[in-house]
């Protein structure tokens, strides 16, 4: 028996035989092409347009979160930039395959070395290049095995394609030898709460029909188990099903201590499965993508309509919907393109709306007449909040248009630092992990080069959530977490130790949390906690975390 290693994706364990993707299709040879320029191209762009139908198909039938994944992949493959790539190279006499090998890999490595959730991306342009591949070459696209049974299927990294019609009734679990946390096989696997395991290197030695048991949980895949490490392994996936299986109940810590369980969502569309997955509201509702897929401003009416959509699937409960996040990744024609060297540290978020007014008005009056129309109770915060200046501006505002309840997120350490001030005026905070990783650790969420340092469990991280967290019950605010370190079970405890009076995740990652809070008690994660901020760095944080749950599930 041995182990491999690598990201687990939730608390899930599977096993059972393993079945190997295939390997890719060979890349075309660099001959020169027998065909005229113009029937190279017309045969490429053909083929470039049914590989894009068929992925919009794909997530036409796939629905959810898949579907704005493949459309986004439909994209790609349609791209002008590539386009006009294929054709220069068709230009110089290349075939048709060799031109869209070549240009897809150039795109593809210019996105790896940007790193973060851009270089996550550039799998996805490899599908993309051999699903248009094989089809200039009459040969199936490249896809998922079928040896006829269930089995652990093991791959380079599943593509978009394959991840959203994923036969779950065969395929047991997923194990991937690249890939991360970000990357789409992860995001599909758990919206699709499919038991993974993500950048397992050593798994590239793995061979059909192997039997392997992967623990999620651990990050760990077992091969050649002994039966009794089999049957270990069933006894925890049955009693992990009867609990995911069990009633809903609010979230809460084994001594009741209550911690309300509430859903991140980009759109209104999502919130009929949050309510069916046990969300208890809404603890961050991004409203971007009225803005992102428009050359202007959306007008109040539309922001209004879909507002009010959104806050009538929750009435009676909590609903906090950030204002406008603009800039960085996110820029706006009508708000924020002007070229920044550092965008990160420009115009984003608060700074960005300061700066045109009118915009933030304009959705605080949609979000007061869709408040007035429905029963949800609405918070409403702001985005990159770093002083207390900016709070009270914000604050204001927001009571200006009768806004009940405004708060900030911390997002930025001097927001954390300052905390007890800004709480002072804040209704509440909410902490975005991702972001105040990145402030923390002056490393860019899209630079590969750093992203070993965006890790949330880093102890810096951790204490400055915990003076967030001090100064919300010194003011009696509530400090809710609404990055996605919250749908780390684990993490989920360590930050209620921390002070956190809600966590907001992606809603299927809610049973696992409500699952795992119930194991431990207020005193239970505030030790936790404790264990993981005396240490080094974010491995030994996550390790030391560990060990003190183990000491309690022991106790």
């Amino acid at each position: 028996m041995s182990e491999l290693r690598g990201v687990g994706i939730g608390l899930g364990v599977a096993q059972g035989p393993v079945a190997r993707m295939a390997e890719p299709l060979p890349a075309p040879e660099d001959t020169p092409s027998t065909r005229s320029a113009e029937e190279e191209t017309t045969r490429v762009r053909d083929a470039v347009a049914a590989v894009a139908r068929e992925l919009e198909e794909r997530g036409s039938h796939a629905g959810g979160l898949a579907r704005d994944v493949l459309e986004a992949q439909a994209m790609m493959a349609e791209d002008p930039s590539l386009d006009a790539e294929i054709g220069t190279r068709i230009a110089a006499g290349k075939t048709g395959e060799f031109a869209v090998h070549d240009a897809f890999a150039s795109f593809r490595d210019t996105l790896s070395a940007m790193g973060g959730y851009l270089g996550e991306r550039a799998a996805d342009l490899d599908d993309v290049a051999q699903r248009v591949i094989a089809r200039l070459r009459g040969l199936p696209a490249p896809g998922v095995p079928d040896p006829g049974h269930p089995f652990i299927l093991v791959a380079k990294d599943l593509a978009p394609a394959d991840t959203a019609l994923l036969d779950l009734d065969k395929v047991l679990a997923l194990v991937t030898t690249d890939g991360g946390p970000t990357s789409h096989t992860a995001i599909l696997a758990r919206e699709k709460s499919i038991v993974a395991i993500v950048g397992a290197a050593a798994a590239k030695d793995l061979v059909d029909g192997q039997t392997v048991i992967v623990d999620a949980a651990k990050g760990v895949v077992t091969i050649d188990p002994t039966d009794d490490e089999l049957a270990q392994a069933q006894h925890r996936a049955d009693a992990r099903a009867t609990a995911t299986s069990a009633p809903l109940t609010p979230g809460a810590l084994a001594d009741g201590t209550k911690i309300p369980l509430l859903a991140n969502l980009g759109k209104p569309a999502g919130a009929a499965e949050a309510v069916e997955l046990g969300a208890e509201g809404v603890g961050l509702f991004r409203t971007e993508f009225l803005f992102l897929s428009s050359t202007n401003a959306p007008t109040v009416d539309q922001q209004t309509k879909a507002y009010t959509e959104l806050l009538a699937a929750f009435p009676g409960q909590k609903v906090v919907v950030r204002a406008l996040d603009a800039g960085a990744d996110k820029p706006l024609a009508f708000l924020n393109d002007a070229h920044e060297e550092n965008p990160a540290l420009g115009l984003r978020g608060i700074r960005s709306l300061r700066a045109s007014e009118d915009i933030l008005r304009e959705q605080l009056t949609a979000l007061q007449q869709a408040d007035k129309a429905t029963e949800a109770d609405l918070w409403v915060m702001a985005p990159m909040v770093g002083t207390v200046e900016e709070t009270e501006y914000f604050t204001t505002l927001c009571r200006e248009y009768g806004i009940k309840t405004a708060g900030v997120m911390v997002e930025v350490p001097s927001a954390a630092l300052m905390a007890d001030k800004v709480l002072a005026i804040a209704d509440f905070a909410s902490i975005g992990t991702n972001d105040l990783t990145q402030y923390t650790m002056a490393a860019d969420r899209l630079l590969g080069s750093v992203s070993s340092f965006q890790d949330p469990w880093h102890p810096a991280v951790l204490q400055l959530i915990g003076m967030t967290g001090a100064a919300g019950k010194a003011q009696g605010k509530p400090v809710g977490i609404c990055g996605e370190a919250a749908a780390d079970p684990l993490l989920a405890v360590v930050l209620v130790g921390l002070g956190a009076t809600s966590l907001s995740m992606a809603p299927t990652a809610l049973a696992d949390v409500r699952a795992t809070l119930l194991t431990h008690t207020i005193k239970d994660a505030e030790r936790i906690a404790a264990a993981a901020l005396a240490a080094d760095d974010a491995a030994s944080a996550r390790a030391a975390a560990q060990a003190a749950a183990d000491d309690t599930a022991a106790a």
